[in-house]
């Protein structure tokens, strides 16, 4: 990183305030330029690199979360159907993020997509004879769904040998197992798609990115625009910088920067920290077998995003395969945070939903416990569902990102846990923050536009029009509904992207 990137000063005032350096901020700040380049917008990143915490490759599970294999998207309902809304809901959004790659490929923004986006299968697996059923119904009910197309279903262990080597080897032949397989999956390495997008801001645009700068408070001004407190971390130096229009897209750190601001709608939000690990394998022999996304269920009181799965990634051009994730437990909001993010996060106003969630789900505090007192042979122990021969000698423990589940207020309860992503905005709509964990990178661009459209409505609707069908040919239209447009789109953004399924 160049010096004078370090060295120089902010302005005292910007039209637009980005807080963070992740996917979400780099997805804003390019969509923001190319609706209108005159606008003055500034990124405030406190570590020394974009994407150096949620959005860093090894801190995420790099799924392009399409809802093809994550079956907490699809519940069965109490009469025995299968409800497949919320998976046609994500599988849209995601096809929204290809569509607006694609675009940024097309105009030469970034270049070589297999750097972060490569075809990878994506798998769903279920034991047992009720799974197997369950597996069975999702994959027919998602296949009269265009979005779900050329999905296929196996309960065969020599299908499934052909599918899946690495897991099928040593299986007993009676073992009840059935699969989905989609080949349309991908692999997504986020941090190399946040700094390729971070590089074409800071080459190509008059958007000024601030690295080693940490907002430490955003307050409300009298004439509706905001002031932060913004810390230069090199050298020590502090400003005040004015704001039309200010994100928080600052990761775990959203919460008490959304809390600083004092809007009505952050009261009563909570965060609880859980850190992620996962096993991580580069012994080339193991990852020559395994070409795919695997998911399973999770267990009984698990918390959604902790669905065990074997994964391959591609990172950097390398291979390797990853399991997890375990569950951790830090008091920090990010991983380069502090120990005391979660006690300086607690107040009057959110204390009573802290403590609602935390009573209404004793279970999963009593599975966090559990998870996080494993050493690594009991965590090989459950790989070992998976690839029966597993050694523990080609298998090492990486600790992933922090993520901050958010807690709600709740009439009844208290407070509640919110496993999502949600979008919190003020309602003048001039200040809006990201805040939740999953399917969050994977959606990006569609969190953006659900920003936009809640804060810059009129624009979006009148001048910025032409250019947001331009990026996303699909907006505004129902893919599921329209087995036409599907089909083109995914063409365009297979060709843009160099997929290869």
């Amino acid at each position: 990183m160049s010096h004078s990137l370090i060295s120089r000063t902010p302005k005292p005032k910007y039209d637009v305030v980005l807080v963070g350096g992740g996917i979400m901020s780099a997805t804003l700040a390019t969509l923001l330029h190319e609706f209108d380049p005159n606008l003055e917008i500034a990124i405030f990143e406190r570590l020394g690199r974009f994407a150096k915490e949620s959005t860093a490759a090894w801190n995420n599970a790099g799924t392009g979360h399409s809802a093809f294999c994550e079956l907490n998207y699809t519940p069965e309902k109490s009469d025995g159907t299968i409800d497949i809304s919320k998976a046609e809901n994500i599988a849209e959004q995601f096809e929204v993020s290809k569509q607006f790659w694609s675009y940024l490929i097309h105009k030469g923004y970034i270049q070589n997509p297999n750097d972060f986006i490569n075809s990878c299968p994506h798998m769903s697996l279920v034991f047992g004879e009720k799974d197997s059923e369950y597996l069975k119904k999702r994959h027919e009910k998602m296949s009269e769904s265009v979005l779900f197309k050329g999905m296929e279903f196996s309960d065969d262990h020599k299908k499934l040998k052909e599918w899946i080597p690495l897991v099928m080897s040593k299986r007993n032949k009676s073992e009840i197992m059935a699969a989905t397989k989609m080949d349309m999956g991908t692999d997504v390495n986020f941090g190399t798609l946040t700094r390729k997008m971070g590089r074409h801001l800071l080459e190509d645009s008059n958007v000024e990115v601030f690295l080693y700068h940490e907002v430490r408070d955003i307050n409300p001004r009298n004439d509706e625009k905001w002031e932060m407190k913004v810390k230069d971390r090199i050298n020590s130096h502090k400003q005040e910088v004015v704001a039309d229009f200010v994100f928080i897209g600052a990761g775990g750190y959203a919460l008490p920067l959304l809390d600083s601001s004092d809007i009505k709608e952050s009261e009563g939000y909570g965060g609880f920290p859980v850190s992620g690990q996962w096993l991580v394998s580069h012994n080339q022999e193991l990852v020559e077998k395994h070409h795919a996304k695997v998911y399973t269920q999770a267990t009984v009181d698990a918390p959604p995003m902790s669905v065990p799965h074997l994964d391959l990634r591609i990172i950097d051009g390398e291979k390797a395969l990853l399991f997890g994730p375990f569950a951790g437990f830090s008091t920090k909001f990010l991983k380069e945070g502090s120990y005391l993010d979660l006690p300086e996060s607690i107040n009057t106003k959110n204390l009573r939903s802290l403590f609602g969630a935390w009573w209404h789900n004793i279970p999963l505090t009593k599975y966090l416990i559990q998870q996080v007192a494993m050493n690594k042979a009991q965590r090989m122990q459950h790989l070992r569902e998976f690839i029966k021969d597993a050694k523990e000698e080609d298998w090492e423990l990486k600790v992933a990102g922090q993520r901050v589940q958010i807690i709600k207020k709740d009439e009844k309860d208290g407070g509640k846990l919110e496993f999502g992503t949600e979008v919190v905005v003020n309602k003048k709509g001039t200040l809006a923050s990201l805040l939740g964990a999953s399917p969050g990178a994977s959606t990006a661009v569609y969190a953006m536009l659900t920003v936009l459209e809640k804060c810059f409505p009129e624009k979006l609707q009148g001048e910025w029009k032409e250019k947001l069908v331009e990026m996303i040919p699909s907006y505004g239209k129902k893919l599921a509904n329209d087995p036409a447009l599907t089909e083109k789109v995914r063409a365009y953004t297979k060709d843009k992207l160099s997929l290869d399924y």
